[in-house]
């Protein structure tokens, strides 16, 4: 286990900078520049910005950001945001989209996989059909247009929820709602094709022969190994949580790091991209090597190194 995680561990660099120049390519041959707004600079005043930021070639652009973040951790200053770092803005704005992140991934995973183990059970029934629509739903509409009929409904209209905020949970719901929608569809439908695969199996019947009650077998002994499937589908789905959030943010102006992602990328603000886009990807790979690890917990016959004896 822990030859895995370290070789997992090393890998992590190679990859974040793979990521790190992909994105600074398509940042920087994107047409536009982010000394050029609305209005017109003085040519010595962009000639000034750029030393400055180090930007006056794609190389020397390159070659410093790179080292300045590995040396001290610095992100640098932002284009868009003068008077703020990057560091100073992933600080401000990170903990929001991670705490609405969680959020939407705790409610799909609860509520999906809930779902999928009645669906399963009762498999033909009302309840199977009907949650068997609510994932189509799911599935099918994207977050931006869940989120203004969501925000519409229950924050206009009934006024059961803020319109915005974001600073406890019950100003987070909503959008924690809108965003978990998509990867609860999923996860119910995944739990309930596993569940009836495991409640076929021999080691059921003979739990029911004991005399172990059909509650006990079904959300003690089926739902372990029914789970495997959506513990490898948890990984995708915080990559969604916290991507898919950037819409979310928009809608219910909440002052998370995707809101910042947008905004650089409409006003081509080169290093809060890079940022923002390595904070989220080092998220990302941290989580799917939590996921890997959480293979052994659910199914300790499960061998990482897949050196079996």
């Amino acid at each position: 286990m822990l030859r895995f995680i370290t070789v997992r561990l090393l890998q992590f660099p190679l990859i974040l900078g793979v990521i790190y120049f992909v994105t600074f390519a398509l940042a920087w041959l994107a047409p536009g520049s982010p000394f050029e707004g609305e209005r017109k600079l003085n040519p010595a005043v962009v000639e000034r910005l750029k030393r400055e930021f180090h930007a006056e070639k794609w190389y020397t652009f390159l070659g410093y950001y790179p080292r300045n973040i590995l040396l001290t951790g610095n992100f640098g200053p932002s284009f868009e945001y003068p008077e703020w770092s990057v560091n100073d803005v992933v600080r401000h704005s990170l903990p929001v989209s991670v705490s609405l992140g969680l959020m939407a991934l705790v409610i799909a995973v609860i509520v999906g996989v809930a779902a999928g183990v009645m669906a399963a059970v009762r498999r033909g029934g009302p309840f199977d059909l009907a949650s068997l629509g609510v994932a189509l739903v799911g599935i099918s509409l994207p977050s931006f247009v869940t989120a203004g009929v969501l925000l519409l409904a229950f924050a206009v209209q009934l006024r059961w929820f803020p319109i915005g905020g974001w600073r406890n949970p019950y100003e987070l719901f909503l959008p924690a709602l809108a965003l978990s929608l998509m990867p609860m569809a999923y996860i119910a439908r995944l739990t309930r094709v596993s569940m009836i695969d495991t409640l076929g199996s021999d080691y059921v019947r003979t739990a029911r022969a004991k005399g172990l009650s059909r509650g006990t077998v079904i959300w003690k002994h089926c739902l372990r190994n029914a789970f495997l499937p959506v513990l490898t589908y948890l990984g995708p789905a915080a990559a969604y949580t916290l991507t898919g959030s950037f819409v979310v943010e928009k809608v219910f102006n909440i002052p998370g790091l995707g809101q910042h992602f947008v905004n650089s990328v409409l006003n081509r603000d080169q290093t809060l991209i890079l940022g923002t886009v390595m904070i989220y990807s080092a998220f990302l790979l941290s989580l799917n090597l939590i996921v890997d690890v959480m293979y052994v917990f659910v199914d300790p016959r499960i061998d990482l190194t897949a050196k079996s004896g």
